[in-house]
C-alpha cells in the first residue's frame, strides 16, 4: 500500500500500538542514539520512537523500520516473503513463451501495471516545499549524533537524488552525510557506488554536479534507496512496485535538473563541486559495530532546504547488532531472492543473512543440488551478483535441510565438510568498511559447501566422520596458557568446532597455536576452530561469530592442518584467526578501529531519565556488555578525535 506521507505512516504505527511518543528532552546529541539502542535490543526490535521535545522545531522518529512487523507494513505487505513471491510469478508470466496471441494478450495488464509504477513529474511545487529556509542552515535540524568518536552529527538516513550527466538516469541512495558548517556536509558515497561513478562523469566534463537530499515521506523510499538495483533500474520503479502506486515527483528550487518526492518531509537541495578539496570525514560508528575509519569524500554545498508544514525528521542508528537496520537487510534479502533466482542462480531454494554477519559478511545460500561441482557453479556466480561481491563468506547447503534452523543447519553442512577439500578461496572486491582487509575494498572471500557430495567430490584419503572427544575447556585452558576461554558448546550438538579466545604474545601466534592443539589425540574429530580475541567471551556465541566475521579476512587468516590416522586415512582441522590484527604480530600496516559504546556521561544521563520516557521497565546501555571488550583507543586514526 501507499501511505500518502511520512505522518500516515506514523499514525498506522500508533494505532498498531508500534510507536511510543516520548514527551521528555532527550538530546540529539548522544542521547537519542542511546535510548534507541536500548530500545531496538530489547526483543523483536523493540517500538518505534517518536521524540517530540528535541530542542528543535522538530519531532525525530528512530527505529521506525526496527521490526518485522514494521518493515511489513512499511512495505505494505503481511510477511517479506509476499513482496518476493509477487516478483517471482511477475518474472514467470515475462519469460514464460507467447505462443499465441491470447497468451500476449494476457500480458497487456501486467505492461499497463509497469507503467502505473513509473515515477512521474508533476508540475508546480510538492508538499515539501511549502515552507523555504530564508537563509538554509542544516544546523536548524535535530541532526544526531549516535556514537562518541563520531567526527560530528551525521544525517544517517538520507535519500539522495544525483543524475548521469551523459544520459540523465537517475540514482537514488543512501550515503551518510556529517555535517561541518550551516550550508557545508560531506557526501560520503563510496566508489563502488553509482553516485560515485556519476561524480567522476561530472569531474571529466569539467562541470558542477546537482545533487538534491530528500528526508521522509513515503517510508518505502527509504528502502528502495538502500535497494541493491542494478544500475539502470529507477529506484522510484520499485517503490511504485511496492507502493502499487507511482511515485510523484516534483522539480528542486535551487536545483532543478533534480527531482524529488513531492511528499517528503524535508529537501536539502545543492552542488558537488569536483574541483573542491576534498573533506576529511570522519570517523563513524558503523553497522559492522566497529568505527569506519576517517577518510576523504566530496564537500556539499547546500543551496535551499525546504520541507513540509508539520514535519518530522526521520533518523536512524547502525552499531552493534541487532540493530533497525537488520530489518532492512532482511527485507533485501527477501526481495532480491527471486530476481537472483530468476536470472543468475536457477538452483537457488533460498538464501539466509544471520545479523551477525552484518549482511556482506556471512551469507547462507540453499540450492538443489543435481551434479558434482554445482556448489562451485553457484559460488562464482552469487560473487559476481551485483552487491553479492562484498561477502566474505559464504555457507552452502543443499535442499535437504532448512537453513533457518542455524543448529540443525549446522549438524548438516559439517556432516559433509571435508575442510581440506570442501572450503574454496578466493579474492575480490570487499565493503570498503570492512577493517580486516590488507588493502582497503580489496581481500578474501570463503566459501564453505556443506551440501552432500557426490561420488565425484569424494577424496576417499580423508576420514570425514571421525568420532569427536570430550575436549573440556579446563584441559585445554591448562595445557595452553594464552587461551582464556574455550566454547565446547558445539561438539556436545555433534558440530565438530571450537571457538577459543586467544591472548596474541607473538608473530605467528594463532598458526603455531592451531598446529599445537590438532596434534592432540582429543582433537581428532574437530573440524573447524574459530579463534577470537582473548577480550571476547567464546561461551557467548552471538558476539564470538560478530567479533569473528568483522575480523577475518578468510584467504589471509585461514591455517589448515592435516594429519594420518591409526588407520591410514587423513584427517583435516580448519583453523580460521578472528582476531584483532596488529603490525607487531600480524605484519598488519592499516588502523584497526575500535568497537561501539556509548560514553559514560550519556549512559549515566540516560539511566537517570528512564522513568521519564515512558518506555517501561528499566533497561541498562547494552554498551556496558562491551566496554570489557575495548582495547582502549588502539586505532591511531581514532585517537585523533
Amino acid at each position: 500500500m501507499a501511505y500518502r506521507n511520512q505522518q500516515e505512516f506514523i499514525k498506522a504505527l500508533e494505532k498498531e500500538g508500534e510507536l511510543v511518543r516520548i514527551k521528555t528532552y532527550v538530546d540529539p546529541k548522544l542521547e537519542i542514539a542511546e535510548v534507541t539502542d536500548r530500545i531496538s535490543k530489547s526483543g523483536n526490535g523493540g517500538k518505534a520512537l517518536l521524540f517530540e521535545n528535541t530542542g528543535y522545531d522538530f519531532p525525530v522518529l528512530m527505529n521506525a523500520y526496527g521490526s518485522e512487523k514494521r518493515m511489513c507494513m512499511a512495505l505494505g505487505v503481511d510477511h517479506l516473503n509476499d513482496v518476493a513471491k509477487q516478483i517471482e510469478d511477475l518474472f514467470k508470466l515475462l519469460a514464460s513463451p507467447k505462443e499465441n496471441i491470447i497468451d500476449k494478450l494476457k500480458l497487456l495488464p501486467q505492461l499497463g501495471r509497469f507503467a502505473s509504477w513509473m515515477p512521474k513529474v508533476k508540475s508546480g511545487k510538492g508538499e515539501c516545499q511549502e515552507v523555504i529556509m530564508q537563509q538554509p542552515d542544516i544546523t536548524k535540524l535535530p541532526v544526531i549524533t549516535c556514537w562518541p568518536k563520531d567526527g560530528g552529527p551525521f544525517v544517517t538516513l538520507p535519500i539522495i537524488h544525483t543524475k548521469d550527466p551523459n544520459t540523465q538516469s537517475r540514482n537514488v541512495g543512501m550515503y551518510r552525510m556529517q555535517i561541518f558548517l550551516p550550508t557545508l556536509t560531506g557526501m560520503h558515497w563510496h566508489k563502488h557506488k553509482v553516485s560515485a561513478k556519476h561524480f567522476n562523469e561530472y569531474k571529466k566534463l569539467n562541470k558542477i554536479m546537482p545533487v538534491a537530499v530528500a528526508l521522509g515521506g513515503d517510508p518505502v523510499y527509504a528502502y528502495a534507496a538502500t535497494a541493491p538495483l542494478p544500475e539502470n533500474v529507477d529506484e522510484y520503479m520499485l517503490a511504485g512496485f511496492l507502493r502499487k502506486k507511482k511515485v510523484e515527483l516534483v522539480k528542486c528550487i535551487s536545483q532543478p535538473d533534480i527531482e524529488v518526492p513531492g511528499d517528503a518531509d524535508f529537501i536539502i537541495e545543492g552542488y558537488v563541486d569536483p574541483k573542491d578539496e576534498l573533506i576529511w570525514e570522519g570517523p563513524f560508528g558503523d553497522h559492522t559495530g566497529y568505527y569506519s575509519l576517517p577518510d576523504w569524500y566530496p564537500r556539499f554545498h547546500i543551496t535551499a532546504i525546504t520541507h513540509k508544514k508539520k514535519p518530522v525528521y526521520p533518523a536512524t542508528i547502525v552499531g552493534i547488532p541487532p540493530q533497525e537496520d537488520a530489518w532492512l537487510g532482511k527485507a533485501t534479502e527477501r526481495i532480491f531472492l527471486a530476481p537472483i533466482k530468476m536470472t543468475m542462480v536457477p538452483e537457488i531454494i533460498d538464501m539466509e543473512m544471520p545479523v551477525e554477519g552484518v549482511f556482506h559478511n556471512l551469507v547462507i545460500t540453499q540450492i538443489k543440488k543435481e551434479y558434482a561441482g554445482q556448489g562451485q557453479k553457484v559460488m562464482n556466480a552469487m560473487w559476481g551478483a551485483g552487491q553479492m561481491m562484498f561477502n566474505k563468506i559464504l555457507v552452502l547447503a543443499d535442499e535437504h535441510i532448512k537453513i533457518t534452523d542455524y543448529e540443525e543447519l549446522a549438524k548438516y553442512v559439517f556432516k559433509n565438510l571435508n575442510p581440506a577439500t570442501d572450503i574454496y578461496f578466493s579474492q575480490g572486491p570487499m565493503d570498503v568498511l570492512d577493517h580486516s582487509c590488507s588493502k582497503l575494498g580489496f581481500g578474501g572471500k570463503m566459501c564453505i559447501d556443506g551440501t552432500a557430495k557426490f561420488e565425484e567430490e569424494v577424496d576417499e584419503m580423508y576420514d570425514v566422520k571421525s568420532e569427536m572427544y570430550d575436549v573440556s575447556e579446563i584441559f585445554v585452558t591448562t595445557k595452553f596458557f594464552e587461551i582464556k576461554s574455550v566454547n565446547t558448546s558445539l561438539l556436545k550438538k555433534q558440530i565438530p568446532v571450537l571457538i577459543i579466545s586467544v591472548e596474541k604474545n607473538k608473530k605467528n601466534h594463532i598458526t603455531e597455536l592451531h598446529k599445537a592443539i590438532c596434534e592432540l589425540k582429543e582433537a581428532e574429530g574437530i573440524k573447524m576452530i574459530l579463534y577470537v580475541e582473548h577480550t571476547v567471551d567464546a561461551n557467548d556465541l552471538g558476539t564470538a561469530l560478530w567479533r569473528f566475521c568483522n575480523n577475518l579476512d578468510p584467504k589471509r587468516d585461514n591455517i589448515i592442518c592435516q594429519r594420518t590416522t591409526n588407520n591410514g586415512q587423513r584427517i583435516a582441522c580448519m583453523g580460521l584467526d578472528g582476531t584483532r590484527k596488529t603490525k607487531e604480530f600480524d605484519n598488519f600496516k592499516r588502523d584497526w578501529p575500535n568497537i561501539i559504546v556509548a560514553d559514560e556521561k550519556t549512559i549515566k544521563t540516560v539511566d537517570e531519565k528512564w522513568d521519564e520516557l515512558g518506555l517501561g521497565e528499566f533497561i541498562p546501555s547494552p554498551s556496558l556488555k562491551f566496554k570489557a571488550q575495548m582495547y582502549g583507543e588502539s586505532a591511531v586514526s581514532l585517537q585523533k578525535f
